[in-house]
């Protein structure tokens, strides 16, 4: 059960730039390529993660994995020692989230996902959150992450949902609201990392979804670019769900991505 919400704003990190969660980027997560396990069956969830075996990426635990056999993978991703992404997206008041946040943390978490427009206090709580039942298990404390702008998004999108600006002007200001609130990093579009890394600092995640190799189908991403782009650009961690999932043979798919990265 979640201890009474007890927020404190002093969590709110207003006076010093570049303020943010206790996790260490290189503590938590093996490499910057992530694989979304975003298959309907805990059978089909099983096999991709047998067939990555000894391959270096993390796994990320969506939606669809989640609600439809979550306790089996969580439970199989930790009895393999893997580490794992969360993204669930939080997006509530502050104490729901806080409490969520709570629940959620358990040993391999490495990251996970709220949405930046939650608001600053939020943010805070969840990070805060991460920070405080980390520490009541003995583990080290799991990124916060804030979507920003998500990159089936247009600028027509945005103009729909009363957001002045194109992608780049709300991401950076999202991700200085996150960076204030103590959030390890955010989520955002290869496109936006080079200002971000500028107004946050290097130590601040740019996790990129969005990502396609040469030659594949962008499907329902719009912002999209290359692991070469990503790379290039100084981006921490890249999500690669459906052209490695989806390709006949997963593990060449996720080797020759980690070979263009490196």
């Amino acid at each position: 059960m979640s201890p009474p919400f007890t927020f404190s704003p002093n969590f709110l990190r207003k006076d010093v730039a570049g303020a943010r969660g206790s996790v260490a980027k290189s503590a938590r997560v093996k490499t910057r390529l992530v694989v979304a396990i975003d298959v309907p069956t805990f059978v089909r969830a099983k096999h991709l993660i047998e067939t990555l075996a000894g391959i270096d990426v993390t796994f990320k635990v969506g939606y669809e994995a989640l609600y439809g056999y979550g306790p089996d993978l969580l439970g199989l991703l930790e009895s393999r020692g893997a580490a794992y992404m969360l993204d669930v997206k939080l997006h509530d008041i502050p104490r729901t989230v806080h409490a969520a946040v709570h629940a959620l943390v358990r040993p391999g978490v490495a990251l996970l996902t709220v949405h930046a427009l939650g608001g600053a206090e939020m943010l805070a709580a969840a990070a805060e959150a991460a920070a405080e039942r980390a520490a009541e298990l003995g583990i080290p404390a799991p990124g916060v992450l804030a979507i920003t702008i998500l990159t089936s998004l247009a600028a027509k999108d945005l103009r729909e949902l009363g957001l002045g600006g194109g992608a780049g002007e709300n991401a950076s200001r999202l991700a200085a609201l996150a960076r204030d609130a103590r959030c390890a990093g955010i989520v955002c579009s290869v496109a936006e990392v080079a200002a971000v890394k500028s107004a946050c600092g290097d130590a601040f995640i740019a996790l990129c979804p969005g990502i396609r190799p040469g030659g594949s189908a962008h499907g329902d991403q719009r912002r999209i670019a290359t692991p070469g782009d990503a790379r290039a650009a100084g981006a921490d961690y890249i999500v690669v769900g459906r052209p490695i999932v989806e390709d006949a043979d997963p593990a060449a798919a996720a080797r020759a991505i980690l070979a263009e990265l490196n």
